[in-house]
């Protein structure tokens, strides 16, 4: 996210270096999957996806880069190639990869390179992180699509998934953590009110 809100947001938790521990990157169990997006802030993704039916889990962390067990600093800096991302553990008997790929496209802005809402650079792109040909596959047609029903450039990317590093535990579930400071941040990023403009106030994928 923005470092000058992120910096704010987090000195008002008192969070610190000294709390700075990597968190552990949960893995799925039998029956379960694994999906992984970046779409900008990953505090912002990961309270998207937990409102899911069918996802287990959320973990906000980086991939996409060169760079070995990044630390946020440097992820935010640029440089690594890494992006903000969000490991999504679900059970696909109760939502499908499909479902997931429309739930993603509903809640960033892909019509944008290299940044999100109120963040900019490489770090905060959005992209599709695909383990297997039919989840390319099954990438490659929903962006196709949300391609012809915007009728604009669509810059998300889609790649090879790759390892993909815990962010720091701070990070994890943020918006649970510091909600008032985590709706400080979102509010003020501008994501909800851009994301309205493009799809409207009600969203595929919503279960509200």
């Amino acid at each position: 996210m923005g470092r000058l809100l992120l910096g704010l947001a987090l000195f008002l938790a008192g969070l610190g270096a000294a709390q700075a521990q990597m968190a552990k990157l949960p893995q799925p169990q039998a029956g379960q999957a694994v999906a992984v997006f970046a779409g900008g802030c990953f505090w912002c993704v990961e309270s998207d996806f937990d409102h899911v039916p069918g996802v287990i889990s959320t973990t906000s962390g980086y991939t996409g880069g060169t760079v070995a067990n990044p630390s946020y600093e440097q992820v935010s800096a640029g440089g690594t190639g890494h992006a903000e991302s969000v490991w999504v553990i679900y059970d696909p008997q109760k939502v499908s990869y499909a479902k997931l790929l429309d739930y993603f496209w509903h809640h960033i802005d892909p019509t944008v390179q290299d940044r999100q809402f109120c963040d900019y650079g490489h770090q905060y792109r959005t992209a599709i992180f695909t383990r297997t040909d039919e989840e390319r596959k099954l990438a490659e047609e929903s962006k196709k699509k949300v391609g012809a029903e915007l009728k604009k450039p669509i810059y998300t990317e889609i790649d090879a998934a790759g390892p993909f590093y815990p962010a720091e535990e701070y990070h994890q579930d943020f918006y649970v953590k510091n909600p008032t400071k985590y709706k400080f941040y979102r509010w003020n990023c501008g994501r909800d009110q851009r994301i309205e403009q493009i799809w409207g106030a009600h969203k595929p994928g919503d279960n509200s």
